[in-house]
């Protein structure tokens, strides 16, 4: 059997995978489970082999255990090791030839010979596979030598049914939860489908694939190059027997989630949560037949289950009841649980930072504004951030005008940034932010937008051009000509707030960020200097190749160059160097 989850990321497929899990776990048949994640696997191995060679290691164990089908587990352990030595011959030969070492060597030739049997790489094996490399013509001649000539479809067809009988004498179901396959690139994702055809349609087999239908298909048209969509689509079919589609979240699930989320973080014990968390879920089966999970219900349900809603909860479902219709499908964060998690996980964060600076936040008006940053234009919440800062008691005059407007029932005639149904929605939900302070919120919110108050404003030019390059980076140099006309002290607070966003970057090839960080750079010279020095203390472990490529040319270019020249820096960087330097 093979069960297809769908879905796009953040829907649930993992955790749905983990239920089905659990409750195969409490049947009596006997499952034995082995959860494989390609995208682990990826760039360092075959993920065909990894996936037999997991699946072979699991039959092992419990062979072991049981003291059942040894022999037959050995007997898959030499094909599979074949199979890996045939195919470290035919595709590593030409790279070993010539001392460069081919993706996965580590796994290609260890996994050859020992990874099987010891489950270790000790130094020996890597000087195993570095003498592999002085005769590429014998490479992989030794570690497995067979009594017969074998050939790959006989060896096949003998895993097929060695791997059958085992299972049979075994008397066990093999599961196999196959996770993150949407995150992989083509040729990874279609190996890993290709060891799961090899599998398929043998006895006490399932498989479990959890995988974005699109991502799939993108990778069988990348690599079966020129076949038609129909095609297509026919390959993943014939590999799903049952396909299981993730359906989007509607309002009333939002609500429930939401709630179930400010529940879990209450001061509630253990146990009245869980006495909500199934009053909630036999609610959410009656929506069908409009029963409605909102505060009113969870309130209602205080007396019969014996537990006070603390006040403080009281106030986050209120929240609830606002935020639920703004995380709809037509937003940025599209019903999206782990978009929801995050949203909330960010409110967490800003909540604590804040109280680290002394900071007194109302959680109503840091969710609305955090949702205006998530769903809005960056536009919108950029101008209502410089209308806060640029007055003296912090309140956003701009927005006063527009809530008094809607309140009145007038057209308030918004300019294009604030002219989306979501910002009507957001502008008439509460709490009204137009008599409100927004400096602290928008304090503990400087990793989206810049906090320019009194002491430290721009010009008008400059708030425009920061805008657009926070908004689009990339495009940096289409605005180089404006950025050269603008003063130092305008330059030096976009850097302020470029370099902000640059922190975040976990990896330095070429991000978006890095164009108007250079662009700001050759706007004045200082500027580049210090560019030049941020990305010097950037972690060796962080920088890649294609940077050298892209601030060669830099006038300011010897400072990382320098640094990364006797950092811990991967070979090709210092490569890249040294060639970029010839």
């Amino acid at each position: 059997m093979s069960i297809g989850v769908s879905g796009s990321w953040g829907v649930g497929k993992s955790s749905l995978i983990k239920l089905i899990r659990k409750d195969l776990e409490g049947h009596e048949r006997t499952y034995l489970f082995v959860e494989f994640n390609a995208w682990l696997y990826q760039g360092y191995d075959d993920a065909k082999a990894s996936l037999m060679e997991v699946i072979a290691r699991e039959l092992t164990q419990h062979a072991k255990q049981t003291s059942t089908a040894l022999d037959k587990m050995q007997g898959l352990i030499t094909r599979i090791n074949w199979l890996r030595v045939a195919r470290l011959s035919a595709g590593s030969a030409a790279a070993l030839a010539v001392g460069l070492p081919p993706i996965g060597l580590i796994g290609e030739v260890f996994g050859a010979g020992k990874a099987l049997s010891d489950g270790e790489i000790t130094e020996k094996d890597i000087m195993g596979a570095e003498s592999v490399a002085d005769d590429a013509a014998n490479v992989g001649k030794g570690i497995i030598k067979p009594a017969k000539p074998l050939s790959p479809p006989k060896e096949i067809e003998a895993i097929r049914s060695g791997f059958e009988d085992a299972l049979d004498e075994m008397d066990v179901t093999l599961v196999v939860l196959i996770d993150d396959l949407d995150r992989c690139l083509p040729e990874t994702a279609i190996s890993t489908l290709e060891a799961v055809r090899l599998f398929l349609f043998l006895k006490n087999t399932a498989f479990v694939i959890a995988a974005d239908n699109k991502m799939i298909r993108h990778a069988v048209s990348k690599h079966f190059e020129g076949i038609d969509d129909k095609l297509v689509t026919n390959y993943f079919d014939k590999l799903i027997q049952i396909p299981i589609a993730m359906p989007k979240l509607g309002t009333q699930d939002i609500r429930a989630y939401l709630s179930l989320l400010y529940i879990d973080a209450s001061t509630l014990t253990d146990e009245n949560k869980e006495k909500l968390r199934l009053r909630i879920c036999e609610q959410l089966a009656q929506t069908w037949n409009g029963g409605r999970v909102d505060r009113s219900f969870i309130r209602s349900q205080e007396e019969e289950l014996g537990i006070t809603v603390p006040p403080e909860l009281v106030i986050q479902l209120d929240m609830v009841e606002r935020l639920a219709p703004l995380m709809s499908a037509d937003t940025a964060i599209e019903a999206n649980p782990r978009l929801i998690k995050r949203f909330m996980n960010a409110i967490s964060i800003r909540k604590a930072i804040g109280s680290a600076q002394g900071i007194d936040l109302n959680e109503s008006v840091l969710t609305k504004m955090l949702l205006l940053e998530r769903c809005g234009s960056p536009q919108a919440f950029a101008a209502i951030a410089q209308s806060s800062a640029s007055e003296e008691n912090g309140h956003p005059k701009i927005l006063a005008e527009m809530e008094k407007k809607l309140a009145q029932g007038k057209d308030p005639s918004l300019s294009e940034e604030f002219s989306s149904e979501f910002f009507r929605k957001w502008v008439t939900s509460e709490p009204p932010l137009g008599n409100t302070d927004l400096r602290p919120t928008l304090f503990v919110s400087r990793e989206h937008a810049p906090l320019l108050l009194s002491g430290e404003q721009m010009t008008t030019a400059g708030v425009e051009l920061l805008d657009a390059l926070l908004a689009q980076p990339d495009m940096a140099s289409e605005v180089q000509g404006r950025l050269n006309e603008l003063s130092a002290e305008d330059l030096s607070l976009m850097m302020d707030k470029v370099l902000d966003v640059a922190r975040k970057e976990t990896s330095w090839g070429v991000p978006k960020i890095l164009s108007a960080c250079i662009a700001l750079g050759r706007a004045d010279v200082n500027l580049g200097s210090r560019l030049a020095s941020f990305l010097a203390a950037r972690p060796p472990q962080t920088i890649e190749p294609s940077i050298i490529q892209r601030i060669k040319d830099e006038s300011w270019v010897d400072i990382p160059f320098d640094a990364w020249a006797v950092a811990d820096v991967s070979p090709p960087v210092k490569s890249a160097i040294t060639k970029a330097r010839a």
